[in-house]
């Protein structure tokens, strides 16, 4: 990676990614202040996970977690493009009932547009789980283990391994990577049949089944103050419309530059989140490639999993959040 001159304001730089130029102004102001990572580092570590962060973003709808002045500045949740957004940029425009507005996020299709976005200070990327060819229609179920404040990683590897189990029983497969925070998300390819509805009730029926495995670690309630503190939420609700989490291979904005990395099953009890960074990752992808590669071939289709819902529903297993 590049190193840090520490001023605040230098020469910019020019890269050509294939057939297209971007040019990065300021690429020695430091965006993490503990490591001393510029914006220039940052481009460097996507450029190094190409392939892996196009894959994790292709034609989906996408909010840019933005930091215009670096991790010690303002942070900035942006659904549409920047102003500025040269031709060839890709979007997608998506409707927000609720506000009866539209947007044009960001869609990526080449790694030109993942480094124009760092360009204008994006650092992490939050997609859809749905196509810009169906919006509507989720294509992508995710399994977001989130620990409450006193729940150890341990409770979290714990958790993630009955999950896998859920999953072999269904006959999905799953492929997990870290959060970049505390906890562990794993996702699994549908066929995008359903909207998202549909696929929220499927996630927490699935989540359901995991509390009924780990009653005693596990927990499915809406509302956080009534959560065991110790417990790990298996959070469905993230499969709604519009909720989003950071893809794989996005840097997340803490002091660490920590990645949501994608790992193998085998490696959950040896894994540690925050072993996995901007320094540390690129090698990995190196020597591993993108373990996410095959979720395209691996579609699960959910009826099952509605199927468990309808009987939840009919013993009178409610959700509180349903119309969320």
């Amino acid at each position: 990676m590049a190193t840090s001159s520490g001023k605040s304001k230098s020469p910019a730089v020019e890269l050509e990614i294939d057939d297209k130029v971007v040019r990065i102004s300021n690429p020695d102001r430091i965006y993490f202040p503990e490591t001393g990572a510029t914006k220039l580092d940052l481009v460097e570590y996507y450029l190094s996970v190409g392939d892996g962060i196009v894959n994790s973003l292709y034609e989906r709808p996408c909010m840019l977690h933005r930091f215009p002045t670096g991790l010690s500045g303002e942070k900035v949740h942006q659904k549409r493009v920047p102003n500025g957004a040269p031709p060839w940029m890709n979007t997608v425009r998506v409707h927000f009932p609720r506000y009866n507005r539209n947007a044009d996020e960001l869609c990526v299709t080449e790694l030109a547009h993942v480094i124009w976005a760092v360009q204008m200070s994006t650092v992490e990327f939050h997609p859809w789980n749905t196509r810009s060819t169906g919006v509507e229609f989720p294509d992508e179920w995710r399994i977001d283990l989130d620990p409450m404040p006193d729940c150890g990683f341990d409770r979290v590897r714990r958790v993630a391994h009955v999950a896998h189990e859920v999953l072999d029983d269904l006959g999905a497969t799953g492929w997990p990577k870290t959060s970049g925070g505390k906890g562990l998300h794993i996702y699994v390819r549908i066929a995008p049949d359903y909207g998202f509805k549909d696929v929220r009730r499927a996630a927490l029926a699935f989540a359901r089944e995991v509390e009924r495995r780990a009653p005693s670690e596990v927990t499915t309630t809406w509302w956080r103050k009534d959560r065991d503190p110790a417990a790990l939420f298996v959070d469905y609700n993230q499969n709604a419309r519009d909720h989003t989490i950071a893809s794989a291979y996005s840097v997340r904005g803490n002091p660490r530059g920590t990645v949501s990395t994608p790992i193998t099953w085998d490696e959950i009890d040896d894994a540690d989140p925050q072993d996995f960074t901007m320094r540390t990752v690129p090698a990995r992808f190196a020597e591993l490639g993108d373990l996410h590669a095959g979720m395209d071939d691996a579609v699960f289709d959910i009826s099952r999993l509605l199927e468990w819902a309808e009987r939840d529903e009919t013993e009178g297993v409610t959700d509180p959040g349903g119309d969320d």
